[in-house]
């Protein structure tokens, strides 16, 4: 496991300040290439991953509040197509996991994730002011 550089051009700015941290890990030399954007009401990441179906991701809420996406691909050496098999395949296992820290303004109950043409779209609604109002209370001094 190698912890990510500190500044990742690819990141805008503003999205570092919540996502770059020394938690996110990678397993993999293949990093797919992630867009993030954020408006009023969500943040939204597009990992790219062609050739992905959905069976191959893997989206969950991990250990110290954490986003963590996986992606695992394994090619078949028994397929066959109708002519006949593989003399040489260079198409192989791939594989890759990487987990970022999630704002506290996440309404982490209702993430959800999409697979559409080889990207993986999770969308990170943020929480409402009714919501955040809620997760706020006076402590009693006694």
């Amino acid at each position: 496991m190698l912890p990510t550089r500190k500044n990742q051009n690819w990141i805008p700015s503003i999205f570092n300040e919540f996502f770059d941290n020394d938690v996110v890990e990678k397993w993999t030399s293949q990093t797919p290439a992630v867009n993030v954007y954020e408006d009023e009401k969500q943040f939204r990441m597009e990992i790219a991953a062609p050739g992905m179906v959905k069976e191959d991701f893997h989206v969950h809420i991990g250990e110290d509040n954490t986003l963590v996406i996986s992606v695992e691909k394994k090619t078949n050496d028994e397929e066959k197509d109708a002519q006949g098999r593989y003399l040489r395949r260079e198409f192989s296992a791939s594989k890759f996991s990487q987990a970022f820290i999630l704002p506290d303004e996440v309404d982490r109950e209702n993430i959800s994730a999409k697979v559409e043409n080889g990207v993986l779209t999770v969308a990170l609604p943020k929480k409402t002011e009714e919501q955040k109002a809620k997760t706020l209370r006076q402590i009693e001094i006694q």
